[in-house]
C-alpha cells in the first residue's frame, strides 16, 4: 500500500517527530503534516531543518473535530502518535489524559471513518500492565521468560496506561462495528534523540551534563524493554504499509534492562563513577517488568531492529544530548524543580 499524503498527529513530539524524519528521509513520494498541539512535549525544534514542501506543521488540538476533518479529509492515511504520555504526571492530575488520550482518538477515528482513511494507532506495552520480575535478564533477547504479546489481557496500571487502553478498545470496536480501516502497535520503551528530558533517559543524561546527581527510583530493579526510537519508526512504517487491518502488532527490541544497569550504563560512558547516583522515593504503582514478544512483527511483515546492542544505542543518544545542549538547556531548571516538589 502507497500514500501520498499522511498526517501525524503529535508529530512534533518525541517518537512522532522521529517518525516524520524516517519518512522525509526514506519515502521521497510522501508529503507530512504534522497535526499538534505544541504542549511542554512538543517542539518546533524537532522538526527543524525538514523541507517545507514535506512537511507541514498545523499547531492544533485533536480535540478539534472542525480541524481534524478538515485535514483528514484530504489525507491518505493518519499516524497517531499525539498523546499525554508521562505517568508521573497522570497521577498528579489524570484529567488531560482523558481528554487526549480517550477523546482525541475518538475525534480521529470517527473523522477517518468518514473520509474512509487507513488509520495506524500508536500505543504503548504498559496498557499489559507488568510481568513479574526477572533476576536474569536476557541478552540479546535469549532466555526464557514471560512477555506481553498481542494476546495478553489489558491490566492497565495508571492513569496514563488506562486512557492509553481504553483508546486502543476504541479503536478495535470501529474496525468491527464501522469497518474502520485501522491497524495498532504497542511499543516499548523508546530512546534516542528528541527526548523529552522528564523521560528516564534523558533526564538522567542531562543531569549529568548539567552538574546534577542522577536519580533513581528506589532498588532501580524494574524492568523496561528498551527500543531505539529509529527501529520503532521502521516497524510503524511497515505496520502502515503492509499491515494486516484489525491486527494489534507488539513492537520490541529484545532490550530488557533494569533502571539501575541503565543508570550505571550512562554514568559509565560519560565518564563516571558507576555508584554516583541518589536513590529517591519509588513512584506509586511503578510497574515492576514490561517485555515484548515482537514475534509477529519479524515474521508476518519481516522488521528486524537495527540498534541491536543497548549499549551503543545509549552512546548514540548520549552523544546527540551533548551535541544539542541548545535544544535542551532551556527547559532543565523547570524540570528538575517539577520533580523535586514531589521528592524525586
Amino acid at each position: 500500500m502507497t500514500f501520498k499524503n499522511i498526517i501525524v498527529t503529535g508529530g512534533a513530539g518525541f517518537i512522532g517527530s522521529n517518525f516524520v524524519h524516517y519518512v522525509v528521509k526514506h519515502h521521497p513520494e510522501v508529503h507530512v503534516t504534522v497535526l499538534d498541539k505544541l504542549t511542554y512535549a512538543g517542539n518546533k525544534a524537532n522538526l527543524a531543518g525538514l523541507p517545507a514542501e514535506r512537511v507541514k506543521l498545523i499547531v492544533g488540538d485533536i480535540c478539534d473535530q472542525t480541524l481534524v476533518e478538515r485535514l483528514v479529509a484530504d489525507a491518505d492515511a493518519v499516524v497517531h502518535y499525539a498523546a499525554e504520555s508521562h505517568n508521573d504526571n497522570s497521577l498528579i492530575d489524570p484529567t488531560p489524559f482523558i481528554q487526549t488520550n480517550i477523546v482525541g482518538t475518538s475525534v480521529l477515528i470517527n473523522a477517518c471513518r468518514k473520509f474512509d482513511v487507513r488509520y495506524h494507532h500508536i500505543s504503548t506495552d504498559e496498557v499489559y500492565g507488568d510481568l513479574p520480575l526477572r533476576e536474569d535478564l536476557p541478552g540479546h533477547g535469549e532466555g526464557k521468560g514471560e512477555k506481553f504479546t498481542p494476546e495478553s489481557p489489558y491490566r492497565p496500571s495508571s492513569p496514563y496506561s488506562s486512557s492509553k487502553a481504553s483508546s486502543d478498545l476504541l479503536v478495535r470496536a470501529w474496525v468491527r462495528s464501522f469497518g474502520l480501516r485501522a491497524t495498532i502497535s504497542n511499543c516499548s520503551n523508546n530512546y534516542g534523540p528528541y527526548q523529552h528530558i522528564e523521560k528516564f533517559i534523558p533526564r538522567q543524561i542531562t543531569n549529568i551534563l548539567s552538574g546534577i546527581q542522577p536519580k533513581l527510583y528506589g532498588t532501580g530493579k524494574n524492568v523496561r524493554d528498551w527500543i531505539h526510537t529509529n527501529d520503532h519508526s521502521r516497524a510503524v512504517w511497515q505496520i502502515l504499509t503492509k499491515g494486516k487491518i484489525g491486527e494489534t502488532y507488539l513492537i520490541g527490541a529484545d532490550g530488557e534492562q533494569n533502571n539501575k544497569d541503565v543508570l550505571e550504563l550512562i554514568l559509565k560512558l560519560m565518564g563516571k563513577s558507576s555508584s554516583d547516583y541518589e536513590q529517591v522515593k519509588d513512584r506509586p504503582g511503578h510497574d515492576l517488568r514490561y517485555a515484548i514478544d515482537a514475534t509477529k512483527l519479524r515474521t508476518e511483515l519481516g522488521w528486524q531492529p537495527e540498534f541491536t546492542d543497548f549499549e551503543t544505542g545509549l552512546q548514540h543518544t548520549i552523544d546527540w544530548y551533548t551535541t544539542h545542549e541548545d535544544w535542551w538547556r532551556a527547559e532543565k531548571a523547570a524540570v528538575e524543580a517539577k520533580y523535586a516538589q514531589n521528592g524525586q
